[in-house]
């Protein structure tokens, strides 16, 4: 027996929780979802990957100073 569904779908907002190798996000109707999951060194790498850096370090500032960050001038771009 075979089905077939028209619909429309319209979504104002979504929001994703997190996502993980074998996630399966959906909207509207499938026949059959069938989760896989591969994982493949395609790289050729032989060990852990190093660890991970914080791209920018500043010194938490003293007792009583609000936060300063660095200013970063960008030029005025014409309309």
């Amino acid at each position: 027996m075979n089905f077939y569904i028209q619909q429309t779908i319209q979504i104002n907002s979504i929001r994703i929780g997190g996502i993980s190798n074998s996630s399966v996000f959906q909207i509207g109707s499938a026949g059959i979802i069938k989760p896989a999951s591969y994982l493949a060194n395609t790289g050729g790498f032989t060990g852990p990957a190093p660890a991970a850096q914080k791209p920018f370090s500043f010194p938490a500032p003293a007792p009583g100073e609000e936060e300063k960050l660095p200013l970063i001038e960008t030029p005025a771009v014409p309309l």
